[in-house]
């Protein structure tokens, strides 16, 4: 398992965990990469077939590139958070959704986590067919009420008034707006599949009963639930390790289907953290705060049935008076804020350590939040900085 990269000294703890979870843990190839004051303090890579720039699809860390693109048009004067989304979509307005706001979209809780209407093959893969039935679906709840993760929806929704206030798509937009002036590798929507390390599905066979999430267990066993209709009407964008195939990376999904590595996502968070600029656009602390503000949060998310809290777009995972703690371990500081993805991917940005820092990887787990892995890495990388554990969340002394 050959590690390649740097690592400044006072993280090797950091550097000792990422080999462990080559050697030992049974990761297969992976990246990880933090800053801090706007420094790269670690940038690794190692395993099988992962080089320098070896990127692959990162799932729902995509959000967090989605979430960003509509908070850049929001300040700029672009996106208002408290218009109606018919205001930009006026077909949206249909089924009674007249009165969902830009924020409902942002904070899962517009009420559109799948469609009803089976999706043909290769649905997911026309963005004019997706989003004319998100338009025309009934919500699921009263929006505004309660939040759902979005897991898949949120793409297109969030996408769709992209485009509609810039007249470009999501992705075109993330790539010049985003990824390019910054210098990242990351795609949502990609022209060249050549190169991208293959996303494993995690082997079901070795798991046992208890290792099955309940979201995964109520999507296989009760074909009407929420959660089997956001898994499996994707037109079979969903099933185990379609998503690497050429047609699924060319598309456009932008709550999932994301191609990036540690080092563009740490990046990316960088930016809004440090750097306080992402390209042409300026951002004020305010910026920051809007984005790290919590929107929701409650015991039972409508879709995932565990605790969870949620700002406009990006996932708070930490610990809090009221005891809204997340189902799995998901442990960072009260501060941070950015987005997990779907076998263990994440990048997150820390305004209270100025920190930045990501985790991305070829092979899945089917833990909730934080894979074991990845929440090594974000241990050793909190405690290198000297915090200290207080259960689910990482504190300054």
């Amino acid at each position: 398992m050959d590690i390649q990269g740097q690592c400044d000294d006072r993280f090797s703890a950091v550097a000792d965990e990422f080999e462990r979870n080559l050697r030992e843990r049974g990761e297969r190839g992976a990246s990880f990469c933090a800053t801090v004051g706007g420094e790269t303090v670690v940038d690794l890579w190692g395993g099988e077939g992962w080089e320098r720039d070896t990127t692959t699809v990162v799932m729902s860390s995509t959000k967090g590139a989605t979430a960003l693109a509509a908070h850049l048009l929001v300040s700029a004067g672009e996106l208002d958070l408290d218009a109606p989304v018919a205001t930009y979509w006026p077909e949206f307005a249909a089924n009674g959704k007249e009165g969902v706001l830009v924020r409902h979209l942002l904070s899962h809780q517009a009420g559109l986590p799948a469609l009803r209407e089976p999706l043909p093959a290769g649905g997911f893969f026309d963005w004019g067919l997706v989003t004319s039935r998100l338009a025309a679906e009934a919500p699921f709840w009263e929006p505004g009420t309660r939040h759902g993760y979005h897991a898949l929806t949120f793409g297109f929704l969030v996408g769709e008034v992209v485009r509609r206030v810039t007249g470009r798509s999501l992705g075109t937009f993330v790539a010049e707006e985003i990824a390019e002036p910054l210098g990242l590798d990351l795609q949502i929507g990609v022209a060249d599949v050549a190169g991208i390390a293959p996303l494993v599905p995690p082997d079901m066979t070795t798991l046992t009963p208890d290792q099955v999430p309940p979201f995964y267990v109520q999507a296989m066993t009760d074909p009407t639930s929420i959660p089997a209709l956001v898994l499996g009407n994707t037109g079979g964008y969903m099933d185990p390790g379609a998503w690497n195939e050429p047609d699924a990376l060319r598309a456009e999904i932008p709550a999932a289907g994301g191609v990036a590595n540690a080092r563009a996502l740490a990046g990316m968070y960088r930016a809004i953290v440090h750097d306080r600029k992402v390209g042409r656009y300026a951002l004020t602390s305010g910026d920051v705060v809007r984005m790290a503000s919590i929107q929701s949060a409650g015991s039972s998310d409508a879709v995932l049935g565990s605790p969870g809290r949620w700002t406009l777009g990006f996932f708070r995972a930490a610990a809090t008076p009221r005891g809204v703690t997340p189902a799995a371990v998901v442990a960072l500081s009260d501060d941070a804020f950015g987005h997990t993805g779907n076998g263990g991917s994440y990048g997150f940005a820390d305004p209270g350590c100025d920190a930045s820092f990501a985790y991305v990887m070829s092979q899945m787990s089917m833990a909730m939040g934080l894979s074991p892995t990845g929440q090594a890495l974000a241990d050793a990388f909190y405690s290198s900085l000297g915090y200290e554990r207080a259960e689910h969340l990482w504190v300054r002394p």
